[in-house]
């Protein structure tokens, strides 16, 4: 009886009752507490480590460039571990040693860290240290894009840019090309560019790559309509005008001078003879009926060229020998522009200046929105008898041409050039690329957009990818120097002296009055042809702007560097190595780098 009431005062008494329950319930709650501040711990230090990963992987891939880690000396490996350890540093949240770790293979960067992270307080229930593991990688991923080269190839770049440089201008810039398909193809090619890539780019994108070398003109006529070029164009040319007397001419030969008398071919004058009558020598002066020929401006049917859609002849038979008897006349794919206009001021462009619109498709049979084909041996520059230049017509014998051209490589439209283990094809094409002639940018800049337009001449081949895949657009353009012109150089706008498209009709134009024209209608398109929503790069290559007295070349960089999309799209190239060094540049940017994990 006394130890049950004993179990029955003790049950009915709840004193100490509170400090049981917080003993029983101490290490459930200790559980929960220890577990959430230990789990809030290895989140942010996961959280942690993986920016620290991705920041490296993206460091080490951006300086890897179009390269491999053997290709600079470890400098990517290097960059990606310092930009990993600013991001995550040793003993970081109370962590154990850390391991992290970078390679490269194919061009994808793969980086892994690992790092224990000792409990706080699970390790009263046995849970000492939790290791923490992630992984990232980061590869160069291209969108769907297209690259128009604009190249520079006149006569100044058959030349070294510094006198120590191996190479000379073009084959440096043959060189820089090459590097650049390297790192936005992903494909080796012949040129030592300082890498090996393999295997093409991983990207899905549509690549693709045209060009338009340029000096005088650019050769782009084949790539047209048989519709875009005009059935008749107006020469500085000439017409048979019969036969008459030539000029006179000294001669001389063995005989007496009375054996030498005029006939209806033949007349002779300041008759000497010389030597002694055993053996004479008669020394004067004669002229022979010649076929005569009227050189002026002539409208000439040049529809022969045309063999039907977009496919052209190389020749065509034009009348202009004696008797109006054909010349085959050889044409290459050099144009003449269509309709301009006289102006000193292309800001903006003025409306009827159809020659400066990028996008105006040509109307059949209006010579005023068509192109003329560019025929070297349909021209002459007439002179007087005095052997001066000669603005009226003039009826003389064959007379020299008096005009120089020259008409580049042919360009090429926007194309995927082939790919996986070959790249001979764009190589070649690289490879071709000759220096001529003089300079003349604007034209070079016009057909770059012309061909690359998404409105213009090649909407359907330009606008979206065949999947329906938007596009972005880059216009390199690279030249070694000032504009460079003559007012007889045949070129897009005839021959300046005879033909006076750009300049006043009335005045015979100088050199400086077409360098001035160039000038400001490359102004006036490289403001058209950002409009259009075209990223510019600009390189000016052979100078060292800084050190240079050259008002030229100054004003020529201020030219380019205002014609680029903005300060960082404008580079300049002292010697083959720095232009190397730019389009490999320009490619990594073109480039975009995304975390792939």
């Amino acid at each position: 009886m006394i130890f049950g009431g004993l179990l029955s005062r003790l049950a009915r008494d709840v004193r100490g009752n509170a400090l049981m329950l917080v003993a029983a319930c101490i290490f459930p709650l200790l559980g929960l507490i220890g577990g959430g501040i230990d789990m809030s711990r290895i989140y942010l230090t996961t959280a942690r480590l993986q920016q620290a990963c991705d920041a490296g992987a993206l460091a080490g891939r951006k300086t890897m460039g179009g390269g491999s880690w053997a290709a600079n000396d470890n400098r990517a490996r290097t960059a990606a571990l310092a930009m990993f350890d600013a991001n995550f540093q040793q003993g970081a949240y109370g962590t154990g040693p850390l391991t992290r770790s970078f390679t490269e293979s194919s061009g994808r960067v793969t980086g892994a860290a690992s790092v224990p992270l000792p409990m706080a307080i699970m390790k009263v229930f046995g849970f000492d240290s939790k290791t923490i593991a992630i992984a990232c990688d980061a590869e160069m991923r291209i969108p769907n894009t297209d690259v128009m080269f604009v190249l520079d190839v006149t006569g100044s770049m058959a030349s070294k840019a510094d006198s120590s440089d191996s190479l000379t201008k073009i084959d440096g810039l043959k060189k820089a090309v090459k590097c650049f398909y390297e790192a936005l193809a992903k494909l080796d090619t012949s040129a030592d560019c300082g890498s090996t890539p393999s295997g093409g780019n991983s990207s899905t994108a549509q690549l693709r790559f045209g060009f338009v070398p340029y000096s005088v003109n650019v050769n782009v006529g084949k790539l047209l309509n048989n519709d875009w070029m005009a059935d008749s164009w107006t020469y500085q040319s000439r017409e048979y005008a019969g036969q008459g007397w030539g000029s006179w001419a000294s001669d001389s030969q063995n005989g007496s001078c009375s054996s030498f008398n005029d006939t209806d071919t033949e007349q002779y004058r300041n008759k000497e003879e010389r030597g002694n009558k055993k053996n004479p020598k008669c020394s004067y002066d004669i002229r022979r009926k010649v076929a005569l020929y009227t050189y002026q401006p002539r409208s000439l049917n040049v529809s022969g060229l045309k063999n039907g859609g977009s496919a052209w002849k190389s020749s065509v038979s034009l009348p202009l020998n004696a008797n109006n008897a054909n010349a085959s006349v050889a044409w290459a794919g050099c144009i003449e522009e269509r309709q301009t206009v006289r102006a000193t001021n292309y800001n903006p462009i003025p409306s009827d200046a159809k020659d400066l619109n990028i996008d105006m498709v040509p109307v059949a049979g209006d010579p005023t929105t068509q192109w003329g084909p560019l025929l070297p041996n349909a021209v002459w520059g007439r002179r007087n008898e005095n052997g001066n230049n000669s603005y009226n017509a003039v009826t003389a014998e064959d007379m020299s041409r008096n005009t120089s051209s020259s008409c580049p490589t042919a360009a090429r439209k926007l194309q995927v050039w082939p790919s996986a283990a070959n790249t001979e094809t764009f190589e070649q094409y690289v490879n071709s690329l000759s220096p001529t002639g003089n300079t003349y940018h604007d034209i070079g800049l016009l057909w770059g957009a012309r061909l690359a337009s998404p409105t213009g001449l090649f909407a359907s081949e330009n606008a979206q990818t065949p999947s329906g895949g938007q596009i972005e657009r880059h216009i390199i353009f690279m030249t070694d120097g000032d504009t460079q012109t003559s007012v007889t150089n045949y070129n897009a706008y005839g021959v300046p002296w005879w033909d006076r498209r750009q300049t006043s009709e009335s005045t015979a134009p100088s050199d400086n009055n077409i360098d001035a024209q160039v000038n400001a209608r490359f102004t006036a398109l490289c403001t058209a042809v950002k409009n259009k929503g075209f990223t510019v790069w600009t390189i000016y290559f052979g100078v060292t702007v800084t050190s240079s007295s050259s008002q030229a070349v100054k004003d020529t960089a201020a030219r380019l560097k205002n014609c680029a999309t903005d300060d960082q799209h404008a580079f300049t190239a002292s010697n083959s190595t720095t232009l190397i060094d730019n389009f490999r540049d320009i490619a990594d940017n073109i480039s975009q780098l995304r975390l792939t994990q």
